[in-house]
């Protein structure tokens, strides 16, 4: 294997030492689909499994960018690395949002503490770009501590960023019905954290107040975790220091309690499926024209066979190298 500095092992190792240009680059290639990105995965492995990585989502409007960067400036005043994958359109690493944000955002531009990446959901549903999961393997084994993942606002589909997170920050706004509308998405069930951010607004106590009466009416355990409520300005950092402490907490019971190894080995299955599912689509789509779907699904019309056995001959047919 190459050795020079456009090759993977090296490529992998200035990463490592904190050489943000290799990370970008690292991370360019899982994004791309770079025949490289197994060759990468694997010099990962090992380096990987320190990092947290926190999800911060909601409806738009919440102030998640915001909120991000609040989060990044309280973790650098720790000492703490911080990457940054903003996976939403409208957010600042995107361009578009207020300017206002970028400015914010700004102040983070020449760290080499931090890393921020803009990632194109690319129509995925769940908020999440596919290559997610990889780009967090690449930020944790560049010695990231801490990994802010802030997700589209889509709705109900965005749960998916609970089987990526460590912690889940959700933000709801006075008077935009966000409360509500977290029961109905079933955000309230991925939520480790809500943050009621724009707390100076004139509605944010009833906004509090229904988030509370719907965490009582979950059924948990004694040994649980109850998500705790925290109110923010984020424009002003107002709450910051508290939503920080909260998420600490998160940590330690997720340590104490064994579900930070649950959650990571969930996570693991997750993508390992996700992986598996993308290469078996991919020898569909090598098939020669219609070869063993088309006939198949001419007999599942015809009623000469089921779907669950089509299903199998053709997973047959895929995984016998046709």
């Amino acid at each position: 294997m190459a050795t020079s500095a456009s090759g993977t092992p090296e490529l992998v190792a200035r990463a490592h030492e904190g050489d943000p240009r290799a990370l970008a680059r690292l991370v360019s290639l899982i994004e791309d689909g770079s025949p490289r990105v197994r060759s990468v995965m694997k010099e990962l492995a090992p380096l990987a499994a320190r990092a947290r990585v926190i999800g911060l989502t909601g409806a738009p409007g919440a102030g998640k960018s915001t909120v991000t960067s609040a989060l990044v400036t309280a973790y650098r005043a720790q000492g703490l690395r911080v990457g940054v994958l903003a996976i939403d359109p409208t957010s600042p690493f995107t361009g578009g949002a207020l300017l206002g944000d970028r400015i914010r955002m700004q102040d983070h531009a020449t760290d080499r503490d931090v890393f921020i990446r803009s990632m194109a959901s690319r129509g995925h549903l769940g908020g999440l770009a596919a290559a997610t999961p990889q780009v967090i393997r690449a930020l944790d084994a560049a010695r990231f501590d801490v990994i802010l993942i802030e997700t589209v606002g889509v709705g109900q589909v965005e749960v998916e960023i609970a089987s990526m997170a460590d912690s889940v920050a959700v933000l709801v706004v006075p008077g935009m019905g966000d409360a509500i509308q977290a029961a109905k998405a079933g955000i309230l069930e991925i939520a480790d954290v809500f943050v009621v951010n724009k707390a100076d607004r004139p509605q944010a106590q009833e906004t509090i107040r229904d988030l509370r009466n719907m965490i009582a009416m979950a059924e948990r355990a004694p040994e649980d975790w109850k998500p705790p409520i925290v109110t923010t300005i984020a424009t002003s950092g107002d709450g910051i220091d508290e939503l920080v402490g909260k998420l600490d907490a998160h940590w330690s019971w997720l340590d104490s309690s064994g579900e930070r190894d649950r959650r990571r080995v969930a996570r693991a299955r997750e993508e390992v499926a996700a992986l598996a599912l993308g290469a078996l689509r991919r020898k569909m789509s090598r098939l020669p024209g219609d070869s063993a779907l088309g006939p198949l699904a001419d007999r599942v019309v015809g009623g000469q066979i089921d779907p669950y056995s089509a299903a199998d001959e053709l997973l047959g047919a895929l995984t016998n190298g046709a």
